[in-house]
């Protein structure tokens, strides 16, 4: 004889809530008031206390535990290759035809997270946003063979992110080789792309655009003056009440 399978945690959570609340119903208690004594949100009192028989809510229940079933491959998949984002693997199964929420999504990823239930295998852990920062932020050259290959399938994925690499890079090449001729076609593509947080960085260029050409073009700097100007509060700091303003003078000329 087969043995029925045991009653799923939530269903019977349910068939609890739904039994205390027609009780107390039933007594003439409001459903505020039911929901202070259970610790139930009103909106749930109200499902339980409308609903015909428990049957209309785990039926329910159970056709929500089952909807995701047949994406079950394909979130497997995209859990391997690094997608931790429910939201974001969600909105991808919607795309091929999932008919349920996405918190039904979240429950399932749920015991990916905890270790728990027949979980996939765990893919490579995805890049943090310090660490694709800072491979965006550093010479090409310099950028190791592998978080360089990181890069360029993150690029692969997000067009977004690929041009916003190419603006940060042209801007690079700018500052280090003094191409300062570039600037306004630089701020005139930064404008015109979608990411407005780089359309609003290249139209506060605009207002001081003239000293901002003269600097990634000219040698000067102001560098050895801001230096200069450090090294003497440090001095400064180091007499603070042990010395008058001759030997602070003295010192200021002799420190190189």
């Amino acid at each position: 004889m087969v043995q029925p399978l045991p009653e799923k945690k939530i269903v019977t959570r349910l068939r609890a809530n739904y039994t205390a609340v027609q009780e107390l119903a039933a007594q003439g208690m409001s459903k505020a008031a039911i929901g202070r004594k259970l610790g139930l949100h009103q909106a749930t009192v109200r499902k339980f206390a409308n609903a015909r028989s428990i049957e209309d809510l785990t039926a329910v229940t159970e056709q929500r535990t089952h909807v995701v079933d047949p994406f079950t491959g394909y979130l497997h998949q995209r859990w391997n290759e690094g997608e931790r984002n429910a939201t974001q693997l969600f909105r991808e199964i919607q795309q091929k035809g999932y008919p349920g929420g996405e918190l039904a999504v979240q429950r399932y990823l749920r015991s990916f997270r905890k270790g728990r239930g027949h979980a996939p295998h765990p893919g490579p852990k995805p890049p943090t946003v310090r660490q694709v920062t800072s491979w965006i932020m550093t010479h090409p050259d310099r950028v190791d063979s592998r978080d360089a290959a990181k890069l360029r399938d993150i690029r692969n994925r997000d067009q977004s992110l690929d041009r916003l690499v190419k603006h940060v890079r042209a801007f690079a090449v700018m500052m280090t080789s003094r191409h300062g001729d570039r600037l306004d076609d630089w701020i005139t593509a930064a404008e015109n792309d979608t990411m407005a947080p780089l359309a609003g960085f290249a139209r506060n260029l605009r207002r001081d655009i003239d000293a901002i050409r003269n600097g990634l073009t000219l040698p000067h700097s102001s560098g050895p003056v801001e230096g200069s100007i450090n090294r003497i509060k440090m001095i400064k700091r180091q007499m603070f009440g042990r010395a008058g303003l001759l030997l602070l003078r003295k010192r200021a000329l002799l420190a190189r």
